[in-house]
């Protein structure tokens, strides 16, 4: 057995819809499968989705707010007053702090920007940066990507006589602020088609009511923001994207090409993950660490040199933010592992001086990919009396909600159920951690703390081809509710499997289901190599993908998860590096078991093992539990109904033989018939013989071993047919006739000769029958 990593939620499309939908757009059923479960069930709903090139954005007045908007900006651009870009320090508040800055100085505008110092000012609009525009001559301020909150903020611009309108897409909460013009598409009462824009998407309506169209420069600065802002990648979001990434590829702007160069990443390759992992990472790690106007400049810049110099100022705090993410996690890991044990705490909260506010979202997110818990990371102020920090969870634990069971703990809190940002007082963190982790044990049982992988759709290996890849990437771009189509394939065979890489921490393998065949790449996927037994039946989780090379391409599988159902047997007969092996199988799932107490001390003596068990009779194998262990056998029993005693209580999910020998009773001579003839007669010829003299002598005249002499005295000496004192072996003529068999160290031999055959000498194939035939009289049928 091999279980996976994370619990497989499969979701079942409607065969019925899914039939219709490829007749219809005449694609295949599998596509058509995974358009009906992400919801996409008419055909004119799933040809707009899958065929974007020519569809139009809406109408930027639609949306409440735009038309006082454009108006005030128009007048302030004839009337050559000063205007304020407000923005936010990520890439989302980034780009839309350019498209705006660029829309208004193309029409003729006084305007410059600004964005708050996360660490001196904090998020969002704040008294002081508005009296400080006001008193550099601005009178109006244009906020992007935040506002929507800023109540109190929105009171101080009209008392300063500082004109303010506000660009958002956040939740607006139970009271607005009184601008002069509130643009944003979720606002009640708003008839703006399209609720889910990023912040740089409500920037980008602004340019165009302001331009009369949408321009490709700012098409490719809004694809960045939304895909960075994890908003949902349908409707005018999935256009954004779409043309965004197209016009990305053919980018002018020197700022955008130099960040994709330090990322190693060429243009005509670009794609959402380009975007979601090379480009949007380095522009946020310039606000997560400092002020963000560098990030600004660079996307803004026409000077090619400059380009250069500030994307490799940029990537360099970008490695410096991967640094610190790094240090603190590490700290956060080996802080839980002692104070706050993740089998004792279902929800984490970690606090502590000098840990950077900028990234703790991201070393939570690493807390919980670690533990699979909800994790909350706290930074406490030098005097150790405030704490500010951010949250991630896990499906089943809804942040918002138990976060607001603390509210009076929380001075300032805001979220949603995956993830949630706060402050509050230090001496408050043990109490919130109390109270969560009661919250938590109260709501989440013990298979919520295993990952869940939702999985797009299940197929058979045939289905696999390159015109159906190929038709799946025409729902990209993905992203958030529109993720890359997760698969599942199950009862594959391996062919082929081999570790690669430099540390050889990856793994390729060869899958075949009846006549089909694809190759799998699993990163980080190396140490399946020995948990994989050569026959078992694979069902794996994963993506698709094309493999291109040297101009040749084929479909390919992207590993993320596997499982193997039922028992494995994996054989190391013969294996040199014992210790090794050993060493790489679990202690708390293994049960190494000896039939011999010498086998044991060796074990022991030789380091390769402290904890062997010892079974001697079958009344002790029928006590012995290795349902759901790894079975590890050291060494061959004296019978195989002691092995078959094993399997009284339970299937063992692994079982490894060893087999050790310290006596190899196979290769040695069973003396035939003639051979006990031939020796009878040469005794009965003499008075009597001295074996401890001449017994290797006469083995070498007859070209047996000295082993064979010996024996065959034995069995003589237990058939009473002779006698032998003090090594002097002599015919006992009294004796009568008996078979061979009768004698009991002759048949020991034969038996444990053919117990040999069969566990030493047999093939893997016969093996695993052997394992398979002892261990079906004690399975259980499964109930239904």
């Amino acid at each position: 057995m091999l279980k996976p990593k994370a619990r497989w939620s499969v979701k079942d499309a409607d065969a019925v819809k899914a039939e219709k939908l490829a007749n219809s757009l005449n694609i295949s059923n599998l596509v058509a499968s995974l358009l009906v479960n992400r919801g996409i069930e008419e055909p004119e709903a799933a040809k707009a989705f899958l065929y974007m090139e020519h569809q139009e954005f809406h109408d930027p007045f639609l949306m409440n707010g735009m038309e006082q908007a454009a108006a005030r900006i128009k007048s302030a651009v004839e009337n050559k007053e000063k205007i304020c870009v407000y923005g936010d320090y990520d890439a989302d508040g980034v780009t839309s702090t350019v498209v705006m800055l660029e829309t208004l100085q193309q029409i003729g505008a006084d305007a410059d920007f600004y964005i708050p110092n996360r660490f001196t000012e904090g998020y969002g609009p704040n008294k002081e940066a508005f009296l400080k525009q006001k008193e550099a001559g601005v009178s109006l301020i244009i906020t992007v990507d935040t506002g929507i909150s800023a109540v109190d903020e929105a009171e101080y611009a009209k008392e300063i006589g500082v004109d303010l309108i506000i660009t958002d897409h956040h939740e607006a909460g139970p009271v607005l602020p009184d601008a002069l013009a509130l643009v944003h598409p979720k606002l009640p009462g708003s008839g703006y088609p399209f609720k889910e824009l990023a912040g740089v998407g409500v920037a980008l309506k602004v340019s165009n009511a302001l331009l009369g169209t949408v321009q490709d420069s700012f098409l490719e600065l809004a694809a960045i923001g939304t895909i960075a802002d994890l908003v949902s990648l349908h409707g005018e979001n999935r256009l954004i994207a779409f043309k965004g990434i197209e016009l990305l590829k053919k980018t002018n702007r020197p700022g955008i090409k130099a960040l994709l160069q330090k990322a190693s990443s060429k243009d005509s390759q670009l794609s959402e993950e380009t975007v979601g992992f090379a480009i949007a990472p380095r522009i946020n790690a310039v606000g997560r660490l400092q002020s963000a106007d560098p990030a600004v400049e660079l996307l803004r810049t026409a000077d090619s040199q400059k380009a250069a110099e500030l994307a490799a100022e940029i990537d360099s705090l970008n490695r410096e933010r991967q640094k610190i993410v790094q240090d603190i996690a590490q700290e956060a890991i080996e802080m839980a592992e002692t104070l706050y044990p993740p089998a004792e705490y279902p929800v984490l909260v970690l606090a502590n001086k000098g840990w950077n506010p900028g990234v703790v979202g991201i070393v939570a997110s690493k807390l919980v990919e670690k533990f699979y818990r909800p994790a909350i990371i706290l930074c406490l102020d030098e005097e150790g009396v405030k704490a500010k920090g951010s949250a991630r969870s896990i499906a089943g634990f809804d942040l918002f909600k138990n976060l607001s069971e603390c509210r009076e703990l929380l001075p300032h809190f805001g979220g949603h159920p995956m993830a949630a940002g706060m402050t509050l007082a230090a001496e408050d963190i043990d109490e919130l951690r109390e109270r969560l982790n009661m919250l938590a044990k109260d709501q989440l049982k013990e298979e919520d703390f295993i990952p869940l992988t939702k999985v797009d759709l299940s197929c058979r290996l045939e289905e696999v081809s390159l015109s159906t890849i190929e038709e799946m990437n025409l729902l990209a771009p993905f992203g958030m509710n529109n993720p890359k189509p997760v698969v599942m394939i199950e009862d594959l065979t391996v062919t082929g499997m081999r570790k690669i890489g430099s540390n050889q921490n990856h793994l390729k393998l060869t899958l075949e289901q009846d006549a089909s065949q694809v190759d799998c790449v699993g990163f980080g996927f190396g140490y399946l190599h020995d948990e994989i037994s050569p026959v078992s039946k694979v069902s794996v989780v994963g993506q698709l993908s094309v493999n291109e090379w040297n101009n040749f391409r084929k479909p390919q599988f992207m590993l993320q998860d596997a499982a193997v159902e039922g028992w494995q047997l994996f054989d190391h007969r013969g294996a040199r590096q014992l210790k090794t092996i050993l060493e790489r199988i679990p202690n708390s799932k293994a049960q190494l078991i000896a039939f011999k107490e010498a086998t044991r001390q060796q074990l022991i003596k030789d380091g390769a093992a402290s904890d062997c068990l010892h079974v001697q009779s079958t009344e002790e194998a029928e006590k012995t539990n290795l349902n759901g262990r790894y079975a590890v056998f050291m060494d061959v029993p004296d019978d195989l109904d002691l092995l078959t005693a094993l399997f009284v209580q339970g299937v063992p999910e692994r079982i490894y033989a060893f087999f050790l020998q310290t006596e190899d009773h196979f290769f040695s001579t069973l003396p035939t018939r003639e051979h006990f003839k031939w020796f009878y007669g040469f005794l009965a010829k003499r008075d009597s013989f001295d074996l401890k003299r001449h017994s290797a002598e006469l083995a070498k005249h007859k070209g047996w071993t000295a082993d064979t002499i010996d024996f065959m005295s034995k069995v003589f000496f237990e058939l009473d047919f002779v006698t032998i004192t003090n090594g002097l072996i002599s015919i006992n003529r009294q004796g009568g006739k008996r078979d061979l068999s009768e004698s009991i160290a002759y048949k020991k031999k034969k038996d444990q000769m053919e117990l040999e055959n069969r566990l030493l000498y047999s093939s893997y194939r016969e093996l695993l029958e052997l394992f398979g035939e002892r261990i079906s009289r004690f399975s259980k049928p499964v109930q239904v």
